[in-house]
């Protein structure tokens, strides 16, 4: 028989499962839905700091083939690396792709294929196979874009599904000398070092230490020999060893169609070559390496609490729970007033990159207009959806690499 209702609703009440603010709502599920929809921030939700020596797979990478007796010269015409230098290249290289003003469109590995392991539709001799990294947002907006400019070169262009290739990032950090590890200048593979026969390769020589970066075909992983040594991480590690060293990568951190390519480090990353011949945005560029002054670069920094001293040393900190500002956050000074000192652009926990204005935000530019003082402090205000008001300062430091160009 059942009960009356006013008997199952004293039951309810009575119940150490349910709790009395909503007696149709037992205990464990009320915590499920509060932690679930809680806004307040999660004690150590930081990823863990990267390992010394590791490798990792880079899902947020995509690849594109050109493959055809054209490709290179149309390469040629449309990036900011020489693609042909005195000797043929058998390793990966860095560069971008410009808009017409000199604008960045996309950041870019550029790869020979020299043993044609994509099969492509012309025969690979003579390194006419190509394999373009790019960012895997923008992966099919560039193809888009090197479609429509072929026009009648003798190439065929392809966008490579996510599992036919695939991107992976090696690297030490024990000053190793082996090649592609623990890098340093005069550990660079010269250009007539026979390319592997498995796999395709570059050193990553955007920052000391970067490591190199392997292709492999889809389901495969870097050869033992390379390995030795390391654990396999994630991207996230790759990422957080990338913001440390103040090396920006993909749309996300060089703002498609807005960055400039010395802003961006480009020149400093080996990926402009001020000798090569006519390429699509080069007026800009090279006016601006001979005749102009790089006001702004984008530099690694670190976010801590407005009641906390400045940090001397930029550290990744995974306990620490510190609210990063929306993406283009403009950077302010700290209980002064004056001009923008650059923008926010991405970051993991407290460490992250800017766009910095080296006179105000630095001690790397002196003389007349520099207006930078030891001491001086930066900040991000900004206003959530709920209209809540947020505050952290900022620290912008010039990465030891950059002291040496």
């Amino acid at each position: 028989m059942k009960r009356p209702l006013s008997t199952r609703l004293l039951l309810q009440l009575q119940s150490p499962t349910r709790t009395l603010t909503n007696p149709y709502i037992c205990t464990s599920c009320f915590q499920s839905r509060r932690a679930r929809f809680s806004t307040s921030p999660r004690l150590n939700a930081n990823p863990p700091p990267p390992p010394q020596s590791s490798y990792a797979l880079l899902p947020s990478r995509r690849l594109i083939s050109l493959s055809g007796p054209d490709a290179p010269h149309f390469l040629q015409g449309v990036i900011t690396a020489n693609i042909a230098p005195s000797t043929p290249r058998t390793s990966g290289f860095y560069a971008a792709f410009l808009n017409a003003p000199g604008r960045i469109l996309n950041d870019v590995f550029i790869y020979p294929d020299s043993n044609n392991l994509l099969k492509g539709k012309y025969d690979g001799s003579g390194g006419e196979n190509w394999i373009v990294e790019v960012d895997a947002q923008a992966a099919e907006t560039l193809y888009k874009h090197l479609k429509r400019f072929r026009l009648r070169a003798k190439f065929d262009i392809r966008l490579l599904p996510e599992d036919e290739m695939q991107t992976w990032s090696l690297w030490k950090e024990d000053k190793s000398k082996e090649v592609g590890m623990g890098w340093t200048p005069h550990t660079i593979p010269t250009e007539t070092v026979p390319a592997p026969a498995g796999h395709i390769e570059c050193v990553d020589i955007r920052a000391p230490e970067m490591g190199k970066r392997l292709l492999l075909l889809g389901g495969s992983k870097p050869p033992a020999e390379d390995t030795e040594g390391l654990v396999e991480t994630d991207e996230m590690s790759y990422t957080i060893r990338r913001y440390l060293k103040g090396v920006a990568e993909g749309q996300d951190e060089i703002l498609r169609e807005s960055a400039l390519p010395q802003e961006s480090n480009i020149d400093y990353m080996s990926g402009i070559d001020y000798r090569k011949g006519c390429y699509v945005g080069q007026e800009l560029t090279i006016r601006t390496h001979h005749t102009g002054v790089v006001r702004k670069r984008i530099l690694p920094v670190q976010l801590y609490g407005a009641k906390e001293d400045e940090p001397q040393t930029l550290e990744y900190k995974p306990e620490v729970e510190i609210a990063a500002p929306p993406a283009e956050t403009q950077i302010g000074r700290f209980e002064k007033r004056g001009r923008s000192a650059g923008k926010w652009l991405k970051g993991v926990g407290n460490v992250g990159l800017a766009l910095c204005r080296l006179e105000i935000m630095t001690n790397a530019m002196q003389g007349e207009g520099a207006g930078y003082k030891e001491g001086d402090e930066f900040k991000f205000e900004w206003k959530t959806e709920d209209g809540a008001e947020n505050l952290v300062k900022v620290k912008a430091f010039v990465p030891a690499w950059h002291l040496s160009k």
